[in-house]
């Protein structure tokens, strides 16, 4: 295994804040071989099933690679808000 996938259906105000509908990660070993950006791809498709017209994805601002994979997938940077010290950046995917 080389990379997860979590999709929350629902958004609650924390996740709202700061998790999203998508949470990815990849081992380092496979990182910047497009994994994220296909993981993230077949999770958008699973959204759409679940009826999801908008997904919200988070990210921190230092990571580069994760905004990069979200960004790939369509994700429009909202806004940042800082989260126990950290500057999230917070993407959102319209699906239609």
């Amino acid at each position: 295994m080389v990379g997860a996938v979590n999709i929350r259906h629902y958004l609650n105000e924390a996740l709202l804040l700061n998790g999203g509908h998508i949470g990815d990660g990849v081992v380092p070993s496979e990182r910047r071989k497009g994994i994220a950006t296909a993981m993230i791809s077949l999770s958008l498709e699973e959204c759409r099933k679940l009826g999801i017209d908008q997904v919200l994805m988070v990210c921190d601002k230092e990571n580069v690679g994760s905004a990069k994979s979200i960004i790939n997938n369509g994700g429009i940077l909202e806004n940042e808000v800082v989260v126990d010290g950290v500057t999230e950046q917070r993407y959102w995917i319209k699906l239609k």
